[in-house]
């Protein structure tokens, strides 16, 4: 069930009249001034339904709470989800694990290793549902049975990629979560990439710890794991990175995680594991 401001809210936007976070916090953070418009919300009820969505906005009691100070064009004000809303606001138990599109067989491995590991301890791992390390992310934790949260950088009507869309349900199916801030597709090629860029900086937002496990450099077919590394900086969220001096250090693979340690990010080991699953 939606509230009737977060179906106004939704109304509002579909019809393009709010178009940006900042907007919203800038223009339309009044109950009144949403109360003003008339929006037909039988018929976006009925819409929600028949697609299986929920919404939930920043005037709501249970929308997740944000432990940052963010400014207004990074702040999120409603979502458009599918599953267990209040996973988002577990935010000291949940870890955001990302990396490249066409990981190797080792990567995988090792990977599925970690995350496996975290959680067997009852973390909850968080990413983007996206090719490669994002998808083989999800999937461990589902063969673990274990809840696992998705954020969409697309609307649900244009889940990418498309073979993903069944993936969105077993998450679903599995007590997860799958939530996105776009109602409307994009109106250029800029936008449709932002919206990728911004889908990553809530990967750190909602989580305690950002866990890179492979990526290249820019330029070098980075998939813009960067972004997420770098708002987990901006945010004070701990920073971590898959990688082992005897066998990575010379893989392009491995390039943006050999920058990541010379920024600050901690190499991720047993140990480290353990602290992330006590804390």
């Amino acid at each position: 069930m939606c509230s009737k401001i977060a179906l106004k809210l939704y109304g509002i936007i579909k019809q393009r009249i709010i178009k940006s976070n900042a907007q919203f916090w800038h223009d339309f953070f009044d109950k009144e001034i949403i109360d003003g418009f008339e929006i037909d919300l039988e018929r976006l009820e009925k819409e929600l339904y028949e697609k299986g969505l929920n919404l939930i906005c920043a005037f709501d009691d249970k929308f997740p709470r944000l432990n940052l100070k963010l400014n207004s064009s990074e702040k999120p004000f409603l979502f458009v989800y599918k599953g267990s809303i209040g996973l988002l606001s577990e935010i000291d138990n949940n870890i955001a694990v990302i990396g490249v599109l066409n990981p190797t067989e080792d990567i995988e491995f090792r990977e599925q290793r970690i995350v496996k590991t975290l959680v067997d301890k009852n973390l909850t791992i968080v990413s983007g549902l996206a090719k490669g390390c994002d998808t083989i992310a999800h999937k461990t934790c589902l063969k673990q049975n274990a809840k696992t949260i998705a954020i969409l950088p697309t609307t649900f009507d244009r889940i990418y990629p498309k073979e993903n869309k069944s993936l969105v349900d077993e998450i679903v199916k599995n007590n997860g979560l799958v939530i996105t801030e776009y109602i409307n597709e994009p109106q250029s090629k800029f936008d449709r990439i932002r919206r990728f860029i911004d889908r990553d900086r809530l990967q750190a937002v909602y989580s305690k710890a950002v866990i890179l496990v492979a990526s290249f450099t820019q330029g070098n077919g980075d998939c813009g794991s960067r972004y997420a590394m770098q708002r987990a900086k901006e945010y004070g969220r701990a920073r971590y990175v898959m990688f082992d001096e005897n066998t990575d250090n010379n893989k392009l693979i491995f390039g943006l995680n050999k920058i990541q340690i010379l920024d600050g990010a901690n190499i991720i080991t047993g140990k480290i594991i353990k602290e992330l699953i006590e804390k």
